[in-house]
């Protein structure tokens, strides 16, 4: 497959069964923990997600010389380098548990990477007792983690409205820290549910925790011999939610899902039930489809799951739904700033996001069908997933760069070609 791809769909009807892959949320938490945990630990159905597969080289790396694509992690006299590429999950999880091993390690990945703040992970470790440095700008990768903690505390604050990943990086190693961990959460907690699978995956692995108020405690101690399963990934069924939405009929299957998930993207059910799309767990998966219903919702508040909302709010556009949105602060620091990348692909649609303190509202007055749309997806594969579906409503659109999939959902295109849709390279 060329870089650009042309996305037609002639039939609006959509019948089909789909396999997702892995959850990378899950994915990524459970192979820290299986390296945390010396082995006791095994992680079953591994995401195929190319932040995963990146995530689990360089945690199974011993001298060997791997990395995301070309990019290597090299062994060096005094330190070792790892880039880890556009993977922002990794480069949060491995700041904090590089500094457990016993090693020097620079950290670093792409150049958008670079210019993703780090600064409040690294201070709260560096709080902890954690040796670590800015090799270019602060506040920013390259950063140079000298390891074997010495724990100072054993508490820190932490502010709530940040991206949980931070607060996932601290959870996971507080088990092996010396004196364990208590993090204070300063403010609302958003991402709540990220948090909360965190958790509930050391849980599985034996790991206990106390969460009153606002403090989540976690004692030193060791983790039990288990096997972390991997639930398929409800971030990429929310594409196949949002192609339900904008077509005239759809009758799908995804297999594996269940009612009772870990994932906060799960709330894709609850939020699609507002455009008539019902779901029905039954058959070891769930099964989706179209129902006709006037849309009433005007607000949706996504700080639970804001990986949804490049999709939610595209649905809306499509739909002339003239929606608001709130909990979107932690989309500009993403793989792009998502709040530019959506205001500038839905303008070639007629379509504005307008920001007004932190609440986003669409104003369909001026949309319009074009013939044929070109969507950039600044190098943020959920920027061509969730335009994707608007080839139901667009004859022929052009999609950018489109292995970015790769990163977290590599069969996106093969799936949508099994249903129907006609993919051409350019």
């Amino acid at each position: 497959m060329s870089q650009n791809i042309l996305l037609t769909k002639t039939s609006k009807s959509i019948t089909g069964e789909v396999h997702l892959t892995g959850s990378k949320s899950e994915c990524n938490r459970a192979l820290v923990i299986e390296a945390l945990s010396n082995a006791k630990v095994r992680v079953e159905n591994i995401s195929e997600a190319a932040d995963t597969v990146t995530l689990q080289k360089v945690l199974g790396l011993t001298l060997q010389t791997v990395g995301y694509e070309s990019q290597p992690i090299t062994q060096l006299a005094e330190h070792k380098i790892v880039n880890i590429g556009p993977a922002g999950t990794a480069m949060r999880f491995l700041t904090a548990y590089y500094t457990l091993q016993d090693e020097e390690v620079v950290l670093t990945g792409s150049e958008r990477m670079k210019q993703r703040p780090i600064a409040i992970l690294v201070d709260a470790l560096r709080t902890l007792g954690a040796e670590i440095s800015y090799e270019e700008n602060d506040g920013f990768p390259p950063i140079r983690i000298k390891g074997n903690i010495q724990q100072a505390t054993d508490k820190i604050s932490i502010k709530g409205n940040i991206s949980s990943q931070y607060i996932t990086a601290l959870l996971l190693i507080a088990p092996k820290l010396p004196m364990g961990l208590e993090v204070h959460i300063e403010g609302e907690l958003t991402s709540r549910p990220y948090v909360e699978m965190t958790l509930g995956m050391l849980e599985q692995a034996g790991i206990r925790h106390e969460w009153n108020n606002n403090v989540i405690s976690i004692p030193r101690q060791e983790f039990k011999e288990t096997v972390l399963p991997v639930e398929p990934d409800w971030s990429a069924a929310s594409y196949w939610y949002s192609i339900a939405a904008l077509a005239d009929e759809a009758d799908l299957f995804l297999h594996g899902l269940t009612s009772y998930s870990l994932q906060g993207d799960s709330v894709i059910t609850e939020i699609m039930a507002n455009f008539g799309i019902t779901s029905q767990f039954r058959d070891g998966g769930v099964h989706i489809k179209k129902e006709p219903k006037q849309i009433n919702r005007k607000e949706f508040d996504l700080k639970k799951c804001p990986d949804l909302a490049q999709t939610i709010v595209v649905v809306c556009a499509a739909l002339n739904h003239e929606a608001t949105f709130t909990g979107l602060e932690t989309l500009k620091i993403k793989e792009t700033d998502r709040i530019a990348a959506l205001q500038n692909e839905l303008a070639k649609m007629g379509v504005k996001l307008i920001e007004d303190n932190e609440t986003y509202t669409l104003d369909c007055s001026g949309k319009f069908i074009p013939q044929r749309m070109f969507i950039n997806t600044y190098d943020d594969h959920r920027m061509a997933m969730a335009f994707a579906p608007l080839a139901l409503l667009i004859p022929e659109l052009e999609v950018e760069d489109a292995l970015v999939v790769e990163k977290s959902y590599p069969a996106f295109w093969t799936d949508l070609e099994k249903v129907g849709f006609e993919i051409k390279d350019i």
